[in-house]
């Protein structure tokens, strides 16, 4: 019910967010085609070590989008990722813009409650000190 609302509440008529938020049926029907879209994943690298994240994906923060324009494969369409899909839906609308084909924007926090499994990042232990 939570994720339901959650879904309802990004996607609402007053959200200035154009790009289509998918569901976890809808992203994973995406995924069941490999290769068949780009998993842009827009979050902070501590972020998605942090909460979890996808298998195989790009990673451009939100805030360097523009820089990386260039970057970005064009051969396929793209899925924006965030955590809760706000930012994924603003980058998904900023690439649109730039004639980028997008097939959503999903966030990985709703995706693992309505289900999904994320893949979880174990923190990298320090290199032992080793004098000589």
């Amino acid at each position: 019910l939570l994720a339901s609302a959650v879904s309802f509440a990004q996607q609402d008529a007053n959200s200035p967010i154009k790009a289509k938020i998918l569901t976890r049926s809808e992203f994973d029907a995406l995924l069941a085609k490999p290769g068949s879209v780009l998993l842009l994943d827009v979050r902070r690298p501590t972020e998605i070590a942090q909460n979890g994240g996808f298998p195989v994906y790009l990673n451009i923060q939100a805030a360097d989008l523009e820089k990386h324009l260039a970057e970005i494969p064009r051969d396929r369409p793209i899925v924006t990722v965030s955590n809760h899909a706000h930012r994924a839906g603003i980058a998904a609308d900023l690439l649109a813009g730039k004639g980028i084909k997008i097939a959503g924007a999903i966030g990985a926090q709703v995706y693992e409650s309505e289900g999904g499994t994320l893949v979880k990042y174990a923190p990298e232990k320090p290199a032992a000190n080793v004098e000589k």
